[in-house]
């Protein structure tokens, strides 16, 4: 399916692709279509929320996502090791006993005639479980790191104001004074990046991304496959990932002045790619090329035992209410998914 040509949306500030094969050849060239504003502050900070991060000594280098440099490669290879296809497998069993019990007690409470939000309470927290050991990583605080992740996301992709940028800055800054703390020799992640020669800032960098990105996003994206199946709509994984994925869009910048279709775009654009519900492919919503999502395979399997735990649960139950979303640059998901048990005939009687 073809989408609209690319066009600038000067409320935005981006030119936007949205066309699937548009977006597929910006991404597959990197060197024309940089990296390089992929974690900016879409919201630029205040010099208050600026002084809040620089006190932790809070940096991102080029790593992973931003980087379009000669060390993106060995640093990708260095982190998509814990993401093989054979590891992301093993962990099918956990994944699965994580996502049942869960969805077990949610059924129990609706039972006993509870409203029941299935974002905290089935999908908020077997993401980061799972995602911590394959990791390796051990004595994380999950709530205070399920915490940070929102916040952050709030911080680098949305329209916080100068008040709301302080509170997001203090949180950003707890996250990664204990990135620093952790960004040491072992044998779990950053212990990986160490031996691999990173230094203190590169580590933090990885490490703050990769731990929002490997849990929040597929979080997001089972809450957005339960709200479809909730609302009778297509609910696989393939049909959220092509319509309605929790990463809907993604940030280039052009080296030089550069073509799209038919539209000239200039040097120094800042282009924002719609990454899904264009009529695209599903595989479309994790990247293409040398930035690829590295955790793709995590998430499809994630969000595939998800549904198919609460499979009995989301048959049972109806909302209660419009849900709440977030609704952020490149992230867009139910904020909550308040559900109550239907009505049967006995409970008439």
């Amino acid at each position: 399916m073809t989408g609209c040509p690319a066009r600038y949306d000067a409320e935005l500030g981006y030119w936007v692709v949205d066309d699937p094969a548009q977006v597929r050849a910006v991404m597959l060239d990197p060197t024309t279509f940089r990296p390089d504003n992929a974690v900016l502050a879409h919201t630029p900070l205040s010099v208050k929320a600026l002084r809040v991060l620089s006190s932790v000594g809070f940096a991102l280098p080029p790593t992973l996502a931003n980087n379009g440099g000669e060390s993106h490669r060995a640093i990708r290879a260095a982190v998509a090791r814990f993401f093989s296809p054979a590891r992301v497998a093993a962990v099918e069993p956990l994944t699965r006993s994580l996502l049942t019990s869960r969805a077990a007690a949610a059924s129990s409470r609706l039972a006993a005639g509870e409203q029941v939000d299935l974002v905290q309470a089935v999908a908020a927290e077997p993401p980061a479980l799972v995602l911590l050991h394959l990791l390796g990583l051990r004595d994380v605080p999950v709530d205070a790191l399920q915490a940070w992740s929102l916040d952050s996301l709030e911080l680098f992709w949305g329209w916080p104001d100068e008040d709301r940028q302080l509170e997001l800055a203090h949180s950003a800054a707890e996250f990664y004074a204990w990135l620093r703390i952790r960004a040491v020799a072992g044998d779990d992640l950053f212990g990986v990046l160490v031996e691999l020669g990173l230094t203190v800032e590169e580590v933090c960098a990885v490490g703050y991304f990769l731990l929002i990105a490997g849990q929040e996003t597929t979080t997001q994206l089972i809450s957005a496959a339960f709200h479809r199946a909730l609302t009778g709509a297509p609910a696989s994984v393939e049909d959220v990932l092509a319509e309605a994925s929790s990463v809907p869009t993604w940030r280039r910048t052009t080296a030089e002045a550069a073509s799209v279709g038919d539209v000239e775009l200039p040097a120094g654009a800042q282009v924002l790619l719609g990454l899904s519900g264009h009529g695209g492919p599903a595989d479309l919503a994790f990247g293409v090329g040398i930035h690829r999502c590295l955790g793709a395979g995590l998430a499809r399997l994630e969000t595939r035992v998800a549904l198919e735990c609460a499979a009995d649960l989301l048959s049972a139950v109806r909302l209660s209410e419009e849900p709440p979303m977030i609704e952020l640059l490149s992230f867009r998901a139910p904020k909550r998914l308040l559900i109550t048990a239907l009505l049967t005939c006995t409970d008439t009687l």
